[in-house]
């Protein structure tokens, strides 16, 4: 049994307390924001914020985790305002979105302690693997979450926090579901 803060909430797991952090998240939580990779820590996938460090909840067991302070990606920010989250959209250093959550967990920690971070510095800071490659994207993306939170830039690209489906829809036309199409055959029964 271990008890923490996780997103400003007090919680107890009913777990034993060798179980990874990155499973009481998602099985007893239901957090699933954050993600299994690897389960060696090598991806960044589960990355968590943990006292405010970035760290890996698959090599962090509940136990571990007793009495500290968690913050997941669903904590950072509810309505997609944060410098980081911001930042990847308008940058497009998104791809199918896996590796994402522990990739803003991972710069959103390095732009609290360093805004004006340097290419150098985000590559140490941010080890995250991401299939899709959006390396390049991802420097640049951050250096600007870096200037919004430094407060030197503003960023209208991404749909303003707390926008309806139906108004992103007509935003982002790609968001809209494809029309039905009439006299399509319905599938046959068997």
């Amino acid at each position: 049994m271990s008890r923490m803060t996780v997103n400003d909430r007090p919680v107890e797991f009913l777990m034993d307390d060798d179980t990874p952090l990155l499973w009481a998240l998602r099985d007893a939580a239901n957090l699933t924001g954050t993600k299994y990779g690897c389960g060696t820590g090598d991806c960044g996938s589960c990355m968590v914020h943990i006292d405010g460090e970035p760290l890996r909840s698959c090599l962090v067991t509940i136990g571990e985790a007793e009495g500290r302070f968690v913050t997941t990606i669903e904590g950072l920010s509810g309505d997609r305002s944060h410098p980081v989250q911001q930042a990847l959209v308008a940058e497009q250093a998104i791809q199918c979105g896996f590796c994402t959550p522990g990739i803003v967990m991972a710069a959103a920690a390095l732009i609290n302690r360093n805004p004006g971070a340097s290419e150098a510095d985000i590559k140490a800071a941010v080890p995250n693997l991401c299939r899709c490659g959006v390396y390049p994207r991802l420097v640049s993306a951050i250096q600007r979450a870096g200037r919004v939170a430094r407060r030197q830039e503003r960023i209208s690209a991404a749909p303003a926090p707390g926008i309806s489906s139906e108004d992103a829809a007509r935003e982002v036309p790609a968001l809209a579901a494809p029309p039905e199409e009439s006299g399509r055959p319905e599938p046959e029964d068997r």
